[in-house]
């Protein structure tokens, strides 16, 4: 699949395209676009911007994932996660990123911050009834089916 990309004027161009990191990777890499550092305080969110915008086909989406490294390492995730770039924005893409860690992150320029995963979706209708069909489960809700 081949999605339309494109670099904004302020981002580095010496920057790479998001990137798969492994043949078998789900997710791409997406690179922090910065003039100067940004940090994140313990408890404190930053919006990153990455100098890039896309367009996908309809009945796609690109969600935003946290980077497991960087969740495990040092406390950092992508807030909002999955978050879903629609396929009619055409905006910069910028990342949400939280730190739930004990110490202060630097996020610098070209630091990979984020995972995108290309998704296909279906439209939904909804049907309102009287009553649902019966299931296995029920209602039955957070814990029912046991640890």
């Amino acid at each position: 699949m081949k999605i339309k990309i494109t670099t904004l004027k302020k981002r580095d161009k010496s920057l790479p395209l998001p990137s798969y990191a492994t043949k078998g990777s789900a997710g791409m890499d997406i690179y922090a676009s910065l003039e100067e550092p940004v940090y994140i305080e313990p408890g404190g969110i930053a919006l990153i911007p990455t100098g890039i915008a896309l367009a996908l086909e309809p009945g796609f989406e690109c969600q935003v994932r946290s980077r497991s490294g960087l969740a495990l390492k040092y406390g950092i995730f992508a807030l909002n996660s999955p978050g879903t770039i629609d396929s009619d924005y055409r905006g910069e893409i910028n990342i949400i990123l939280a730190n739930f860690g004990k110490q202060t992150f630097k996020v610098s320029n070209g630091d990979r911050i984020a995972q995108l995963v290309v998704a296909r979706y279906e439209k939904a209708e909804w049907e309102l009834v009287d009553e649902l069909p019966k299931s296995e489960r029920g209602a039955g809700g957070f814990g029912s089916t046991g640890i």
